[in-house]
């Protein structure tokens, strides 16, 4: 399915899923869109059948989910490669997901990278022009990228659907880029609090960054990790956020 119009909302809530961790199954249960890991920085044909099965399971959108090849390294770290090699490396991990999906019955449209590729390409030519170059092997998929980085006007002026996104528990610095995860607040690690920047990205209002200055970012998802101990609590609460801003639209309240 595409973006899902057969009820109002206000955003669509994502998770990246099929990376190992424990709580998949219960997160299915309370998201829209599920970014599956494709072989790069984890997952492996396996657990990409598991996580389609499931999404057809609880109806929710499934992308694939590729990363710079870093299993060690969980997607953080830049490989040395030319750039048509990790263009090459990239195809392959797409074309598994693909392919699986299309086995499961899954109907893809979206991608999403993982890690430092996803850094690197909202600010970054080289890797924003890698992730054109890939994305015109499947048209029919839609890049989810980072809310108002300059990834996204260039995807757009390439011609690629781009679904601008942001993050409840992550912090951010002052020109819109998600804080390194050394960096003291980069990851929220209060449900409260995560639910708490939720209802800011929904309403569209200010976010306090890291360094105490504030930023609004308008966004058309938001994503909850699924890769932290709270990732469970944080994606119920985002969901309650959501529902609960979507019944003061309707009630017009403030």
């Amino acid at each position: 399915m595409l973006l899902n119009q057969t009820v109002a909302k206000v955003m669509w809530i994502n998770a990246d899923l099929g990376e190992g961790f424990s709580c998949d199954e219960e997160l299915f249960k309370l998201i829209d869109w599920a970014n599956i890991a494709c072989d790069g920085h984890a997952g492996n044909a396996d657990s990409i059948r598991v996580a389609c099965e499931l999404a057809l399971e609880h109806n929710v959108q499934v992308g694939a989910h590729p990363s710079y090849p870093d299993r060690d390294g969980f997607g953080r770290r830049k490989p040395d490669m030319k750039p048509e090699q990790l263009l090459g490396e990239l195809k392959r991990q797409v074309d598994l997901f693909e392919n699986i999906a299309a086995q499961t019955g899954c109907v893809t449209a979206h991608f999403k990278p993982h890690g430092q590729l996803y850094n690197d390409a909202a600010f970054q030519e080289a890797e924003s022009t890698l992730l054109i170059d890939l994305a015109k092997n499947y048209p029919h998929l839609q890049l989810l990228a980072l809310a108002q980085s300059p990834q996204v006007e260039k995807s757009r002026a390439a011609g690629l659907v781009v679904v601008e996104e942001a993050f409840p528990d992550r912090g951010y610095m002052p020109n819109g880029a998600l804080a390194p995860r050394g960096l003291a607040g980069a990851m929220l690690d209060n449900p409260e609090a995560v639910k708490a920047q939720a209802v800011s990205l929904i309403r569209r209002g200010p976010l306090v960054c890291v360094d105490g200055s504030s930023r609004v970012v308008r966004a058309q998802t938001l994503c909850v990790h699924g890769d932290t101990p709270q990732a469970l609590a944080n994606a119920q609460l985002v969901r309650e956020a959501l529902v609960e801003q979507d019944q003061d639209r309707f009630s017009g309240a403030d």
